[in-house]
């Protein structure tokens, strides 16, 4: 496994393999089981494998989130050995984000809603990134989990819309035991929010149980979701929604295909999950 944090040798070694199949994953480190999922199926389907591991600060609106955020170099690069991958990408900001910078990637309509709306200025950050990644690998597949759903949505909007000659490979949300989806972010919970947590989950289940007996009245859904999710004295909703998963659109009434999906602080720790249920 090659490592390197400029720019150049990773344009070097992409341009030597030209009739290589590459599939790249794109991180923040902090590896943990979802991420190592993303590497095994890019590992079966291409014959080189690169990850970038990078906490991309302009995706952060709120400056504490982004110092808490885990990095875990180190143990992040040992995982990535023992998966055979290829070559690993671990720039400092200065490298991504030179002096001068001013160049960014705004995808429009669809990051306005869910955690563009609350989260002012994140998706513009993630689409800057990933678009300078697609650019340095030139990757013919990317691997991006279905956690982070409007995350593969806007990308998938930017890839259509620049027309990058790369296919996107949506990967299912990888969950602990108790349901609680893989995050970075979980390290940072108390031994008690650890617990609690598990009402995000909780409450998707309990709104595809109430779709799936027949409730079409999105309203009736998110209150009996909220209403799980506040039984917990740790939780505080930032959102809880039911749209339309093509353009993530809220709906009144639920007559097809929905993704549920939600945002909510454990303490000061900001999950965020989703299902899609079929009607």
């Amino acid at each position: 496994m090659q490592t390197f944090q400029d720019i150049e040798n990773i344009r070097k070694i992409r341009a030597a393999e030209q009739s290589k199949t590459w599939g790249l994953v794109p991180t923040m480190g902090a590896l943990h089981e979802g991420h190592m999922s993303l590497v095994r199926r890019a590992r079966a389907e291409n014959e080189r494998v690169a990850v970038s591991i990078f906490v991309n600060p302009i995706q952060f609106n709120n400056p504490d989130d982004l110092e808490k955020y885990p990095r875990t170099v180190e143990r992040d690069l040992m995982l990535l050995e023992d998966e055979d991958v290829d070559l690993v990408w671990t720039p400092p900001k200065e490298i991504v984000y030179p002096p001068r910078f001013q160049t960014h990637v705004a995808v429009e309509k669809i990051t306005q809603v869910l955690e563009g709306a609350t989260r002012p200025g994140h998706f513009l950050g993630v689409t800057t990134v990933v678009a300078k990644l697609f650019n340095m690998f030139q990757p013919h597949r990317a691997y991006l989990g279905q956690k982070d759903y409007q995350q593969l949505a806007v990308i998938r909007q930017m890839v259509n819309d620049l027309n990058f000659p790369i296919e996107l490979v949506p990967c299912p949300i990888v969950r602990e035991a108790d349901g609680l989806a893989m995050s970075s972010r979980n390290v940072n919970l108390s031994a008690e929010g650890r617990q609690q947590a598990t009402c995000l989950y909780q409450s998707l289940v309990r709104g595809k149980e109430l779709i799936d007996a027949g409730e079409r009245t999105a309203t009736n859904v998110r209150r009996e979701m909220t209403d799980i999710v506040l039984k917990h004295d740790r939780a505080t909703i930032d959102y809880i929604s039911i749209a339309n998963p093509d353009n993530l659109n809220e709906l009144e009434t639920i007559e097809r295909k929905v993704l549920i999906s939600m945002a909510v602080f454990i303490d000061s720790v900001r999950l965020i999950d989703n299902m899609e249920v079929e009607v």
